[in-house]
């Protein structure tokens, strides 16, 4: 028996991965840093750079665009298992369902490394179509299908509302897919990783991730910060709110981060874009909100924004309701999960930690008329 325990596996490491590195200083997808690729490397590049371990040449960038716009349309049967599902159930709840059963559709046959790696370009296409899917159904409109052209973040934008979104909007969700894309050995890529140890299939992984990635100590802070910046009309609002918060000792959803005590990079480089996204919908007034929460956090406390921070307001602005928000880092999170399978397939061991068994010592089972009840 092991005379360490560490609750959480805080500070255990449990595996190695050539897919991503995090640290204090930096964020590297394959090596390349979160950076130079928001900058330079559409959604498309990095799903095949976390799959394929390279960034594409022009021709297979092509090849990976056909293949997502050929596995976007969902099967019939999928639809009409959408439709009777009650308004009030979370899209998160309806994702982890919707992918499960979309997998009777399953289009690709085996489950060698090629089978799972166009499986994964399949999921992906999918998660995207139903996320949309189901909100035009919750709006009382027809799903529609994809518009031949487009690019997959821009897709996404179309087939929810149903007219092609304008360059800026299409970058700003392509963003957000490359900055969410992949984060190595966080709980739900774990959980995925665990369950492909004992042989089950990418989908069954998927649909446990998305289980863990529900949960709101991982998922869902983009929803919890802008849910936070909705109570406030005005900056001042705001700033009044966030020196009472902190005289409370009050946690503030959005800031701070399990590995980085400095700063996330991913939230310095989406806020760019979101203040460009604000300024061209004559948006400043959450700009405002959002700067008299972040200056007191940063100045005062130290405490610094996670990508969530920014993101819930981005996805704010694009028009996209908050039960939308972590579905779409599903949407961009499925292309490090099927990293992290096709990796953890290739060397296999399987995970079975040990217990510290915390419980009585040993005692014997009283006969039943002995027995009482407890309380």
């Amino acid at each position: 028996m092991p005379e360490s325990f560490s609750p959480g596996l805080e500070g255990v490491i449990a595996g190695e991965t050539a897919v991503a590195c995090v640290d204090q200083g930096r964020l590297l997808y394959r090596g390349y840093t979160i950076q130079d690729l928001a900058e330079n490397a559409s959604f498309e590049e990095v799903l095949h750079l976390l799959l394929y371990e390279t960034l594409p040449d022009r021709d297979q960038l092509a090849g990976i665009k056909s293949t997502l716009f050929k596995f976007r349309p969902l099967a019939e049967p999928v639809v009409q298992m959408l439709r009777p599902i009650p308004k009030s159930v979370s899209m998160m709840d309806v994702l982890r369902s919707a992918v499960s059963y979309a997998a009777h559709w399953d289009p690709i046959r085996g489950k060698d490394e090629a089978a799972n790696g166009q499986r994964a370009l399949w999921l992906t296409s999918q998660i995207a179509a139903i996320i949309a899917a189901r909100f035009r159904l919750m709006n009382g409109l027809e799903p529609i299908p994809p518009k031949e052209g487009l690019d997959h973040a821009a897709q996404i934008l179309y087939q929810c509302h149903g007219e092609a979104p304008d360059q800026l909007s299409a970058d700003l969700i392509d963003l957000t897919l490359v900055l969410y894309a992949e984060h190595e050995f966080n709980a739900s890529t774990f959980a995925c990783r665990v369950i492909c140890s004992t042989l089950s299939d990418l989908t069954s992984a998927v649909v446990g991730a998305i289980g863990a990635l529900k949960g709101p100590l991982h998922g869902g802070a983009n929803e919890a910060a802008m849910e936070m910046l909705l109570k406030f009309k005005s900056g001042e609002e705001a700033r009044q709110w966030i020196r009472e918060a902190l005289a409370r000792k009050e946690k503030v959803m959005g800031f701070g981060h399990r590995v980085y005590k400095h700063g996330d990079h991913r939230a310095d480089v989406l806020e760019r874009k979101l203040r460009q996204l604000a300024a061209q919908k004559g948006q400043q007034r959450w700009m405002e909100i959002y700067d008299a929460i972040k200056e007191p956090m940063v100045n005062e406390k130290k405490i610094f924004p996670n990508v969530d921070y920014p993101c819930g307001l981005t996805y704010y602005l694009l028009g996209l309701p908050i039960d939308l928000y972590t579905p779409l880092f599903v949407a961009a999170r499925i292309a490090g999960w099927s990293a992290h399978f096709i990796e953890q397939a290739r060397n296999n061991r399987l995970y079975r930690p040990l217990s510290q068994y915390a419980g009585p010592p040993v005692r014997p089972v009283p006969p039943l008329e002995q027995r009482k009840q407890a309380g």
